[in-house]
């Protein structure tokens, strides 16, 4: 056989494996991811363009966990062309309107998504009485029924168009708990610490992969984020201050500059970070932010942004 006709069967053997490795590669590039995390929150609490905070994590490419619930995130999911047919689980970190002011448009969006009976579980912070002139904030089984108890604001909702039940729990220990244990996934939680507002800080574990949310957490809230957070594949940490001086005084008493975010993260050895909840001052820093961050942690860090979808 000339050197022709060798090089011409090489080619035809060539294609040939192409073609029956290519549908094998296809269905390996199709195969979910098993733990994911999607944006459909990034921003703060002012209207700048973004979402207010939340995210959707992903179990084997299902949408079943909902964190936060900020406003703009019902338009941002449907800009996902995500579904929420199999959301059962509510993680919320705080009672801020900036964090669930959109909870009752996503819960109807999950009642017209099937017929089939609904059972959401609602994780939330414990309630807290301000002393004169402190802010007062509802349990998390208290908020639920203000808006969906039979007195609530939308009491029509668990039965407008699949029966829903929600079941809300109070999460209020300094000590970490196990919330859920089931098919593989855990969820565990802390006490976070925002000012007067009760706060939670999450963990998901899922298939050998976990991720955290900080939620907003001042100082006093970091002890239980370096504890939850140790070891983590992500840590979504809200970022909305610069460091000092170079935002407003009083919300260093609501939120973590980036120096501090670099310490955590590299005291709790985590993976990567996933900056979220961006202020304006935060989102035209982006160089003064990571380089504060890089003095302590060498991991990647990534900004946040509508839509953005990532695996831990």
């Amino acid at each position: 056989m000339n050197p022709g006709s060798l090089l011409s069967r090489a080619r035809q053997i060539g294609l040939l494996c192409v073609a029956l490795v290519s549908p094998l590669a296809a269905a390996q590039d199709a195969t979910p991811a098993r733990l994911e995390v999607v944006v459909l929150g990034s921003g703060g609490p002012g209207a700048t363009g973004r979402a207010g905070s939340s995210h959707l994590v992903l179990l084997d490419g299902v949408p079943r966990i909902l964190v936060d619930a900020g406003p703009g995130s019902f338009a941002r999911l449907g800009e996902a062309r995500l579904s929420l047919a199999r959301t059962d689980i509510v993680l919320l970190t705080h009672l801020h309107v900036d964090h669930v002011g959109e909870l009752p448009g996503l819960f109807k969006a999950r009642a017209v998504s099937t017929r089939g009976d609904i059972g959401f579980r609602v994780f939330g912070p414990a309630g807290h009485r301000g002393a004169e002139g402190d802010a007062s904030f509802p349990s998390t089984r208290a908020f639920i029924d203000l808006l969906f108890g039979k007195a609530g604001a939308f009491s029509y909702l668990p039965a407008f168009s699949a029966p829903m039940t929600i079941t809300a729990s109070d999460v209020g220990t300094s000590r970490m708990q196990t919330l859920l244990s089931e098919d593989g996934l855990v969820i565990s939680a802390v006490a976070g610490h925002h000012r007067d507002a009760p706060a939670v800080i999450y963990r998901v574990d899922y298939a050998g992969r976990s991720v955290t949310f900080s939620g907003d957490v001042d100082a006093e809230g970091l002890a239980g984020l370096r504890q939850i957070a140790r070891g983590s594949s992500l840590l979504v940490f809200n970022s909305v201050v610069l460091d000092p001086p170079g935002s407003p005084p009083v919300l260093y008493t609501l939120h973590s500059p980036p120096a501090v975010i670099g310490e955590v993260a590299r005291d709790a050895a985590v993976g990567s970070l996933l900056l979220g909840h961006l202020s304006p001052a935060v989102e035209h820093a982006h160089d003064d932010v990571r380089a504060s961050i890089a003095r302590s942690f060498a991991g990647k860090v990534t900004f946040a942004e509508d839509g953005m979808r990532m695996q831990p």
